[in-house]
């Protein structure tokens, strides 16, 4: 690349903290799910958007949140202008989350699941900017504090599946309010990452010098506020107090394996970390659960009697 593509190719980078929504594309009706449209605010106040299915006679509850450019119902990577980014590195094909819905409500789970802030139909906060958990954790404190308020829901027993980004925020939430996840028995993490390793992967499929990662450093700054290494999960992870099952697909071009390790060995409590063979694709990972829910459904279920 000439320096002016390199220069605006780190700035298209930069561009994306600030945050592109995606449509809400499916319904929990389309897999014969009754439910219902709630509203509840994060803890800062912005308001957020969700689905709460119910599943009768059931003590349990699963909250859910999402990935980056996702939203509660997936993701529409098999259109434009979502192909165009997601297909550069193999998943132009849809991610569609009310499947995973249909499996947690058929296993006997109430389920709560979420927009995070700046996504799907979620308030605007923080100037519409992109954190990768430092202002998003509100959302996961927010949601707790919600379905403990409901007269139906407040005694449930509470499990989390919170995924790549959401898992990365709830990691931060744990670290700056332990004592709201107090009465939790679990979580479901697949694939966070950091930042840091994510944009070095980005600039080495762009054949950018991984040296120009100080100067998209600077650019991310100036939007966010925030520097790079600040967006990292492993230091968080520490302070994560609920057993966790992290499952990543190993040979993900947007991550490297060191850093989900790193991660899970950062995690204090009970764990298990699997990892999915034989796809480089990212979106594997995220359709995982409705592929082979087995793993996880049986974490679920050790921990959540």
């Amino acid at each position: 690349m000439t320096p002016d593509q390199i220069e605006k190719t780190l700035t298209t980078l930069a561009d994306g903290f600030i945050q592109p929504r995606s449509p809400i594309y499916h319904r929990p009706d389309e897999a014969g799910l009754a439910y219902e449209d709630v509203t509840f605010p994060s803890v800062d106040g912005v308001p957020l958007e969700a689905w709460y299915i119910p599943a009768e006679g059931s003590g349990k509850l699963i909250i859910c949140n999402h990935p980056r450019w996702f939203n509660r119902s997936g993701l529409t990577s098999h259109l434009e202008p979502w192909k165009s980014f997601a297909g550069a590195t193999g998943n132009d094909f849809e991610i569609n989350f009310v499947p995973d819905y249909r499996i947690l409500h058929d296993a006997g789970y109430h389920v709560l699941a979420y927009d995070l802030r700046n996504h799907g139909h979620s308030g605007s906060a923080n100037g519409g900017i992109f954190t990768v958990g430092r202002y998003e954790y509100r959302d996961v404190l927010g949601s707790l504090k919600y379905v403990r308020s409901r007269p139906d829901t407040a005694a449930l027993t509470i499990g989390l599946f919170s995924r790549c980004v959401g898992a990365n925020s709830t990691m931060y939430a744990m670290q700056r309010d332990p004592a709201s996840f107090e009465g939790v028995r679990c979580m479901v993490a697949p694939q966070p990452l950091s930042s840091g390793v994510a944009l070095e992967r980005a600039l080495e499929r762009l054949e950018i010098p991984v040296g120009h990662l100080a100067d998209l450093d600077e650019l991310i700054y100036r939007r966010t506020s925030f520097h790079i290494d600040e967006f990292s999960p492993v230091p968080w992870a520490k302070s994560v107090t609920v057993p966790t099952f992290l499952y990543q697909v190993r040979d993900d071009v947007y991550t490297r394996p060191d850093d989900i390790q790193a991660m899970y060995d950062n995690i204090p409590a009970a764990k298990e970390l699997f990892w999915i063979e034989g796809t480089t694709r990212r979106w594997d990972g995220y359709a995982y659960f409705q592929r082979h829910p087995e793993r996880m459904l049986a974490w679920f279920d050790t921990h959540m009697r």
